[in-house]
């Protein structure tokens, strides 16, 4: 059973600043996103089907030679604050300045576009970290060419070393195959890492159906709407990266495989399966707000029946008490000895009487 406590998740915004940008001409690079961090980290592995070699490179200049070398290259750069290696890692590879424009800014709508000599694909990175309990965003920029793999990321992350982890074992096709398998490794990793944020939706959904049926607090119409959100964020990044990885596997050009497009259809069919339990979820959400209010509506009804049976019960009984209060003078039961408990034994009689009645009549349980 999921923990009863409901886990807030805090979200990224989801437009970010574009202001900065206004007013300059195209291909004019700067970042838009967050500012951290200030420095770029540059990550490099070459290898072959027999041999591997990982570095770190201090400066983007030691990176420019390899883009001519015939070892495959995936090229790691975390951090997109100094537009200065951006700049000459686009120059080394021949990238179009709008293209690297796209790389700083982090809004970009998941896409595919074929360049020739190299293509670009954005793609949204979505990780849950369950001690912040929170949802952190990544644009993912690949440009795969014949021979490299360069990946932009905005912050540091781990979620790639299991792509790291295949090429180092030399397991199975990651070595043997291009560099369009390795992007199928990117691509899948992230895919994957979608499942895992829909595990947490899918626990946060029991929890607030569980509490709309038992518990309906006030604060459950805000839990909602949250979780609607949260949602609405998911379903921006997968939606589009369903016809990115659609067109992908379509696309006629000599960087992709076609030995690689029957990874990139796997894919693809993955991220269907995400898009159909994401649509289920949104489902469950949109009709929990009415289960929520038909909840209330049955306790405010269960509470308005029993004040009913109750003030119905009374009411002959006041009817008999406010006869005896009348101020006359002749009550012939007032001047008998039996008449207080003979009273008293006839307003019990009738109360339950009434009970009787109510319970066969299925009135209350």
């Amino acid at each position: 059973m999921p923990n009863r406590i409901f886990k807030k998740f805090k979200l990224p915004t989801f437009i970010k600043r574009r202001s900065e940008k206004a007013g300059l001409p195209p291909g004019a690079l700067v970042h838009v996103g967050t500012g951290k961090p200030k420095q770029s980290r540059v990550s490099v592995v070459e290898y072959t089907e027999t041999s591997i070699r990982e570095r770190m490179v201090r400066s983007v200049d030691d990176v420019l030679p390899i883009a001519h070398k015939p070892t495959i290259t995936w090229i790691t750069v975390e951090g997109l604050k100094d537009v200065k290696v951006l700049d000459k890692l686009g120059k080394a590879f021949d990238v179009h300045p709008l293209i690297v424009e796209d790389i700083l800014d982090t809004d970009q709508r998941p896409k595919l576009e074929d360049h020739g000599s190299y293509l670009y694909l954005v793609v949204k990175l979505l990780l849950f970290d369950a001690k912040q309990t929170e949802i952190t965003s990544d644009q993912v920029s690949l440009l795969l060419g014949p021979n490299f793999v360069v990946s932009f990321l905005e912050r540091k992350t781990d979620v790639f070393n299991t792509v790291r982890d295949r090429l180092r074992t030399d397991a199975g096709r990651m070595r043997k195959l291009g560099p369009d398998y390795l992007v199928h490794a990117i691509l899948d990793v992230i895919v994957d890492n979608y499942f895992r944020v829909l595990e947490e939706f899918g626990e946060q959904i029991e929890i607030l159906e569980e509490d709309a049926l038992d518990n309906p607090t006030p604060d459950l119409p805000q839990r909602i709407n949250l979780l609607k959100r949260e949602l609405i964020l998911l379903r921006r990044s997968v939606w589009p990266l369903r016809e990115v990885l659609s067109l992908l596997t379509r696309i006629e050009t000599p960087l992709v495989d076609k030995r690689t497009v029957v990874f990139l259809r796997d894919v693809y069919d993955h991220t269907v399966h995400v898009l159909d339990t994401l649509e289920t979820f949104r489902d469950m959400v949109s009709g929990m707000l009415d289960v929520y209010l038909a909840s209330l509506s049955n306790r405010m009804n269960s509470v308005m029946k029993v004040l009913t049976m109750i003030a119905t019960i009374f009411i002959p009984l006041t009817f008999i008490t406010g006869i005896y209060g009348m101020n006359f003078q002749f009550l012939p039961e007032l001047e008998q000895s039996w008449g207080y408990p003979a009273v008293l034994i006839l307003m019990a009689t009738i109360a339950l009487g009434m009970l009787v009645y109510f319970k066969k009549k299925g009135w209350y349980d």
